[in-house]
């Protein structure tokens, strides 16, 4: 999967990204998000600036940061896992439902005043878990509620809103820090997942196809995830790109609340009114991009976007007054919905369906574990050193990352078609065969005939192959010559069960198809390869043989 599309890609206007609320689900699930995401970001700024008024000490308030990211480090893998084999609606009702008890004890808890900094990590990583465990569900949803054709421009809509969010979320979160109390912006984040869980229970999605197979292993499942990613170019590269970015972007978000702080008469309002200044300059990046994705590609894109970042961050080490903060507040927000922008259409489009969300949320490993591991890492050289140092370093880190990770380009999906082929045939097993779905493993061979000219470029071809049979589900896989016979090939790969090789056959899309091809190319004779399913000894059954078009 490592076929780069290099010519650029049409832009998409800011009418086709409206007109996406013609499709009412994604209408419903967008503005429901929208309210609950206010929320949420009111609650961020609650929990950040509670902290400074328990522990002050930069080292203690960054850990609500890394409290808030961890858990998706943590436990992406095993929600994207679940995601990939519940109802997804279901899951997201239930996460809604907990997250809002959680929340309105810990705005009952803050207005009681019995809040304390161990407490307060403890409830940011508990609503940081139900975030984790509900973020890959929401990404692989998406995908879903619109034509596939429309995917970038719902992409950038959901990020828009996350940023309008951010631009309404902190500025009511400091009125309401100021005129209520601080617990205020608590009790409005859990009415928010009212909201939510309102917009999930209208919802009724279409049904999916009927499984006739039963649920992967969870962590089975999880090892296939892992297993694809490590095989999948398009995502990898899409990986690096993020590592190189978000580890020293990280800096931004952590030391943000010190800096309001630090200001001439700097407080929650400030605090607030920074962070409506990210979301403003999100906004208006996310207004622009369509023009500016016209004439820039991806790649360009993300390195003009981390640019920006640096600059924000440059400027917020130096900033001795609010006038210099707010501008440093806007060019963070145009930098960051620019690169994460482009960083998740990347992504997406670098997933088949079936294992959609287990690999966003690696993703989000990704994003999540640098943003946790740096934001704690930051925290530590500013109590070393000074607030300014930290982000003029990390601004300089930035920088110094496009080179490095300049080679791994992005969008290398959208120009493969990952679509169900179903072109495989089920296997023949014979009558009296007991093939439960959870015998195993299963070996499967393939004989080809190969020209002792051809044997070159046939094993370049199965070396490409072996990519889709890990991707796919194989946990091992290999290539024998014949030393009887020269000319005769035996490919191998085993799964862990009968079940998962039949899933193996529904996960086939169109590339992978090519992919066979390109290696069938080069066998010869009248008969296609010769095809055989081995099963491990189960009672007296010892394996069944039989011949067809495909694996």
């Amino acid at each position: 999967m490592d076929t780069v599309r290099n010519s650029k890609k049409p832009a998409v206007g800011m009418e086709s990204a409206w007109s996406l609320f013609a499709h009412r689900a994604f209408a419903l699930l967008w503005v429901a998000t929208l309210i609950s995401n206010i929320g949420t970001w009111m609650h961020d700024v609650g929990a950040g600036w509670l902290m400074t008024t328990l522990n002050p000490s930069p080292a203690i308030v960054v850990l609500v940061q890394a409290a808030t990211t961890a858990p998706i480090f943590l436990f992406a893998l095993f929600a994207g896992a679940l995601a990939d084999r519940v109802d997804r609606r279901r899951f997201l009702l239930l996460v809604n439902l907990v997250l809002a008890g959680i929340t309105g004890a810990m705005a009952a808890l803050t207005a009681a005043g019995a809040m304390t900094p161990t407490l307060l990590l403890a409830f940011t990583f508990a609503i940081g878990t139900g975030a984790a465990l509900m973020a890959p569900a929401w990404q692989a949803v998406v995908p879903s509620l619109v034509p596939r054709e429309s995917l970038q421009p719902a992409i950038a809509l959901n990020s828009m809103g996350i940023n309008i969010a951010r631009a309404i979320g902190p500025a009511l979160a400091g009125l309401l820090i100021s005129a209520v109390a601080l617990s205020a912006p608590f009790v409005v984040n859990a009415a928010s997942y009212l909201v939510i869980i309102a917009a999930l229970l209208m919802w009724k999605p279409e049904a999916g196809p009927t499984k006739t197979l039963p649920p992967e292993p969870l962590f089975g499942a999880m090892a296939t995830g892992l297993r694809h990613v490590s095989r999948n170019g398009a995502l990898k590269a899409t990986l690096l790109r993020s590592f190189g970015f978000f580890t020293f972007a990280s800096a931004y978000w952590a030391l943000l609340p010190l800096v309001a702080r630090g200001l001439d008469g700097g407080g929650a309002e400030i605090y607030g009114v920074l962070l409506a200044a990210i979301g403003g300059g999100a906004v208006a990046g996310a207004l622009a991009l369509p023009t500016i994705r016209e004439r820039i590609d991806a790649n360009r894109l993300v390195a003009a976007g981390t640019l920006i970042t640096a600059a924000a961050m440059a400027f917020l080490g130096l900033a001795t007054s609010a006038t210099m903060a707010l501008l440093a507040a806007v060019l963070g927000g145009l930098g960051w919905i620019t690169v994460l922008t482009s960083l998740n259409v990347s992504a997406q489009t670098a997933l088949p369906n079936w294992v959609r969300a287990r690999g966003l949320a690696i993703t989000l490993m990704v994003f999540f574990g640098c943003m946790s591991a740096g934001s704690a890492a930051w925290g530590q050289v500013a109590t070393a050193t000074s607030i300014s140092t930290a982000l003029l370093i990390a601004a300089a880190g930035a920088v110094l990352a496009i080179p490095f990770t300049w080679g791994a380009k992005l969008g290398q999906g959208e120009a493969i078609d990952l679509s169900p082929a179903m072109s495989w045939p089920e296997p023949v097993v014979a009558q009296d065969l007991d093939a439960a779905p959870d015998r195993g493993p299963v070996m499967v061979t393939i004989r080809y005939r190969i020209d002792q000219a051809d044997t070159p470029a046939f094993l370049a071809a199965m070396h490409e192959l072996s990519d889709e049979r890990y991707r796919d589900g194989a946990h091992d896989w290999g290539v024998y010559q014949d030393a009887a016979h020269p000319s005769a090939w035996i490919e191998w790969f085993f799964l862990p069960s009968w079940a998962e090789h039949l899933r193996q056959h529904e996960r086939t899309t169109k590339h992978d198809q090519d992919v066979h091809a390109r290696a069938r190319e080069f066998h010869r004779g009248a008969e296609p390869p010769e095809v055989s399913h081995l099963l491990a000894p189960h009672g007296m059954q010892i394996g069944s043989t039989t011949k067809e078009g495909a694996a």
